[in-house]
């Protein structure tokens, strides 16, 4: 799988090396640049051609929602998250119409922050993958029903996680077939052991289904598919 490419726009070095740190949390992201301010932003995306852009509102030669016109006709498919101390409506009002993907106030919560990136990390899969559109594959897309199906709400049990439920979900759905506990592994950057564990969770809430599929030698493997 490609990495996910971002960039980060912040005019304070301190805070964008932060930001870059809750980033590396995610085996999906690259960092391929960092900017200070709206010129050296533009310079940046035309030669990296990211996915993402984590986008400041205060810079010290324009504004961050005076970029979001220049950026949305020059790269329309970018993904576009606010991270800012700006808390005028104005600002959120401009960034929804540009169709920003979310909108982080500072100090940026670490929790909310690697929820929200999780959220476009899921996205960005599902687009990239040849899952046939349809009701659930559009629910998945738009986050419908993300609490009842996670059973978030009610608290996960010990040894899953959330963020990694959310990665071996994102796989899952991003595949046509099947896919096995150790092929799921090798996507998100874990173990197949950590892989069956939360395969076998979704299985048991009703998320996957899960098969036991005879190889070419007769050796039986099983194998999980979206439901």
């Amino acid at each position: 799988m490609n990495k996910i490419k971002v960039v980060i726009t912040e005019d304070d070095f301190r805070i964008a090396d932060i930001h870059e740190k809750f980033l590396q949390k995610f085996k999906e992201i690259e960092v391929v640049g960092k900017a200070l301010n709206g010129d050296q932003t533009l310079q940046i995306l035309k030669k990296e051609q990211p996915d993402l852009l984590l986008l400041d509102v205060y810079m010290p030669d324009m504004l961050g929602a005076e970029l979001l016109p220049v950026i949305r006709e020059s790269f329309p498919k970018m993904g576009v998250i606010m991270i800012t101390a700006a808390t005028d409506k104005v600002f959120l009002e401009k960034a929804l119409s540009y169709g920003v993907e979310n909108y982080l106030i500072k100090p940026v919560n670490r929790e909310r922050f690697d929820e929200v990136i999780l959220e476009y990390v899921q996205k960005h899969t599902l687009l990239m993958s040849k899952q046939e559109v349809n009701q659930n594959y559009v629910d998945l897309l738009f986050g419908k029903g993300k609490q009842e199906r996670t059973g978030k709400s009610a608290g996960l049990p010990k040894g899953i996680d959330d963020i990694t439920l959310g990665k071996v979900k994102a796989v899952i759905h991003s595949k046509n077939g099947g896919l096995s506990a150790e092929e799921v592994g090798q996507e998100i950057g874990a173990s197949r052991i950590t892989a069956r564990r939360y395969l076998e969770y979704l299985s048991a809430i009703k998320e996957v289904k899960a098969e036991v599929v005879y190889g070419i030698v007769g050796r039986p493997e099983r194998k999980y598919y979206p439901v």
